[in-house]
């Protein structure tokens, strides 16, 4: 890992009441962080980092999209374009004097994005990890052959036993994949048997949307890339996070490196637990949930919890300027 200065001190001013969660995919849209390029120039210079580590200009594939000659909806893209804008704008809001959260965590892609932001590996490390994330992903289900659908409306429980329940029907595996919230579990697996499980949802009175992805997350489809991701993880030198990371797949902070890298390889065919994930922030007394990246999909996630009294997203230059003024006056 190429030696870099740290953005922040030890000595900064760290939140005592605040997290910052950084999303993942779903959230890309062209054109994102272009009003916040002009007023901030270390949006541009992040893009610019993250290009030279990829071989590729990921600024152009973020503000033209299919008229760039890629797709920003293909995950090869998807990842690396969404961490390094989470990264930009975290970058911003040190330079800006932003307070350091008190946590971190991410929603799948989100996740590396926090590790990043939290120094544990160099954003042109996790832009070339995440790339070949994408593609080991995109190879290991044939285009068409999986499929994703965020059911609503359903408990936990019985999400997972519908799951159960549609797999045995001879149209493949199906399986919960992100706890979202209460009552909103997203599926994944084989597509025939996915819809086979949206038809029961709707019989079990639950509503049902298929996502409009190229892969099947975080289900067992994905083991074998996970093992291919391995290999590719363990070319990158990791340090454990300066500050607390929350991971995924069980919902707790990574105390050695060995740990942090089987939470990595196993999020990738392991559910997102991101409902225990607010829990946790519910049981260390967090109040406000700073959304940074594009878009303001965990903002919303978050913003009905009894015990989250405001959400920041920041993907504007209102609001990311609200953010700024308010939590460092909560915080401060």
């Amino acid at each position: 890992m190429s030696s870099s200065p740290s953005l922040f001190s030890d000595s900064q001013q760290h939140a005592t009441q605040t997290v910052f969660v950084f999303p993942g995919q779903g959230s890309q849209k062209v054109g994102m962080l272009a009003e916040l390029a002009e007023k901030y120039p270390t949006i541009l210079s992040t893009f610019q980092e993250a290009s030279d580590a990829l071989g590729f200009d990921l600024w152009q594939i973020v503000q033209l999209g299919e008229h760039s000659g890629h797709q920003l909806d293909q995950t090869e893209f998807t990842q690396p374009a969404l961490l390094t804008a989470s990264i930009a704008l975290w970058r911003v809001w040190l330079e800006q004097g932003g307070v350091l959260p008190k946590y971190m965590a991410g929603h799948s892609l989100g996740e590396y994005s926090a590790l990043v932001a939290a120094e544990a590996m160099t954003l042109g490390d996790a832009v070339k990890l995440v790339n070949r994330r994408g593609q080991l992903m995109q190879q290991a289900v044939p285009p068409g052959q999986g499929s994703m659908a965020a059911i609503l409306g359903l408990s936990d429980a019985q999400v997972i036993e519908l799951c159960e329940a549609s797999s045995q029907v001879g149209a493949g595996q199906v399986e919960a994949a992100n706890f979202n919230a209460k009552g909103q579990v997203v599926i994944a697996g084989d597509a025939e048997a996915v819809q086979v499980a949206i038809t029961n949802a709707k019989e079990m009175s639950g509503k049902a949307i298929v996502l409009p992805v190229s892969v099947p997350s975080h289900c067992r489809l994905m083991k074998g890339a996970s093992e291919q991701f391995g290999e590719a993880l363990n070319a990158v030198a990791l340090k454990l996070p300066k500050i607390a990371v929350i991971n995924n797949v069980n919902a707790d902070v990574a105390t050695d490196i060995d740990s942090l890298k089987r939470a990595l390889v196993n999020q990738l065919y392991q559910p997102v637990q991101w409902t225990k994930t607010l829990d946790v922030f519910e049981q260390n007394g967090i109040h406000y949930l700073l959304e940074c990246g594009s878009g303001n999909v965990l903002s919303n996630l978050a913003k009905r919890l009894p015990f989250v009294e405001k959400v920041f997203p920041t993907d504007t230059v209102a609001r990311f300027d609200e953010a700024l003024q308010q939590v460092n006056a909560i915080e401060v």
